[in-house]
C-alpha cells in the first residue's frame, strides 16, 4: 500500500453539467459528463498543481463507477483507496446553471450513495497516519458506516498537521441538524485547519458573522481558520493574524466548482508551506477561475495560471490569451 501525501476521504459520482447555460434543466438537451464529489475534486485540484493525491471512497458496480476510477487516474489521483459496492449505484449530480449567481444541485444518491458505506475496513491506515495532509468534508458524516469510519481515521491520526475540515454544509442529507452540531464539533477536536462559509459555521460553531466565527473556531483547537463570504471575499485568522482577501475579479460561468479549486490550492499552500496570506490569495484566485470556466474537474487551474491572474487582477487575462 503507497502512503500518499494528500488523502481526500468521502464524497464522489458522476456531475452532468447542461452545455446550455442560462436554461433550466427542462430546457436543457444536451449535457457533459464531468467527475464530481467535493473532496474528490480538492484532490484533482491539487493534484494538478503537483501534489501527490488520493481519495478514499465508493463508487457502484456499474459503467459510472468504471469511468469515475478512468477518470480520477486521467486526473492524476490516485485510485487505490476506491472500493465498489455492489449494491448501491454510483451517483450522479446535476447542475443547473443560470449566471451570475443560480447554479442549484439535485443529487441523486437515494437510497444511500457508496461513498456513505466506508467502514474501518477500507480505511488505508499508514496513509491515514502518515499522509502530509488529510482532507474530511461535513457531508461525510451525516450517515453511517462513513461518520464512525471518519471518526477511526481522526481517531488513528490524531491533531497531526495538517488535518483539514471542509464544512461543507448541504441540508439535503442529513435529518437532524442539531446531530450535525454534534458530529461536526466532535470532528473539530482533531482539526488543525477548518474551512467553511458563514451559514457551515454557524452549523460547526453557533456563529456566522466572520470574525467571531473565525475566532470560535479558533477556541476550539483550529490553527488556521478560513471563513469564505461569498462576494465579500475571504477571512482567515491565526493565533497571531488577521487577512481579508477580496474577491478576484472575474467573468462568471459557473459558481459551482470554485470550493473545490479553492480548497486544493489551500491544500497545496499547506504543504508548501506558503504564509496563510499567499495561501488565501491563490485559493481565492484558483475559486476565479474555477466560476469563469463551465466544469469543475477537468476546469482546476496551474500555478501558473493562478500566477498570471494574481498579477493581472482579473481571470479575463486566461480568456485573452484563449482568444
Amino acid at each position: 500500500m503507497t502512503v500518499h501525501d494528500v488523502l481526500t476521504i468521502g464524497r464522489c459520482g458522476v456531475d452532468i453539467y447542461p452545455l446550455q447555460t442560462n436554461c433550466t434543466l427542462e430546457e436543457v438537451t444536451t449535457f457533459g459528463k464531468f467527475l464530481g464529489g467535493s473532496p474528490t475534486n480538492v484532490a484533482v485540484a491539487a493534484a494538478r498543481l503537483g501534489d501527490d493525491c488520493a481519495t478514499l471512497t465508493g463508487v457502484g458496480e456499474d459503467p459510472f463507477g468504471r469511468w469515475v476510477r478512468l477518470e480520477m487516474r486521467r486526473l492524476g489521483v490516485s485510485d487505490e483507496f476506491v472500493f465498489v459496492d455492489p449494491n448501491l449505484n454510483t451517483p450522479v449530480t446535476f447542475c443547473e446553471i443560470i449566471p451570475p449567481d443560480h447554479f442549484p444541485f439535485f443529487f441523486y444518491r437515494q437510497p444511500s450513495a457508496p461513498d456513505l458505506q466506508i467502514t474501518s475496513e477500507h480505511l488505508p491506515r499508514e496513509t491515514v497516519k502518515k499522509a502530509k495532509l488529510m482532507w474530511v468534508s461535513g457531508t461525510g458524516l451525516c450517515e453511517e458506516p462513513s461518520y464512525a469510519s471518519h471518526i477511526e481515521a481522526l481517531n488513528l491520526r490524531g491533531r497531526t498537521t495538517h488535518t483539514v475540515f471542509d464544512m461543507d454544509w448541504r441540508p439535503m442529507f442529513w435529518k437532524d441538524t442539531s446531530e450535525a452540531r454534534r458530529r461536526y464539533a466532535e470532528v473539530l477536536e482533531f482539526a488543525t485547519v477548518a474551512v467553511g462559509n458563514r451559514e457551515e459555521c454557524e452549523i460547526a460553531v453557533g456563529e456566522s458573522h466572520p470574525d467571531r466565527a473565525a475566532d470560535a473556531l479558533l477556541e476550539r483547537g483550529v490553527e488556521l481558520a478560513i471563513v469564505k463570504q461569498g462576494g465579500e471575499g475571504t477571512l482567515a485568522k491565526t493565533a497571531t493574524e488577521r487577512i481579508e482577501i477580496p474577491v478576484q475579479k472575474c467573468t462568471v460561468m459557473n459558481g459551482a466548482g470554485a470550493g473545490d479549486a479553492f480548497g486544493g490550492t489551500l491544500v497545496h499552500g499547506l504543504l508548501q508551506g506558503w504564509e496563510p496570506r499567499r495561501i488565501i490569495e491563490a485559493a481565492n484566485t484558483a475559486g476565479a477561475i474555477v466560476t469563469s470556466r463551465l466544469e469543475c474537474s477537468t476546469a482546476m487551474p496551474t500555478e501558473e495560471e493562478i500566477n498570471r491572474v494574481l498579477a493581472a487582477g482579473t481571470t479575463d487575462i486566461l480568456l485573452d490569451a484563449q482568444a
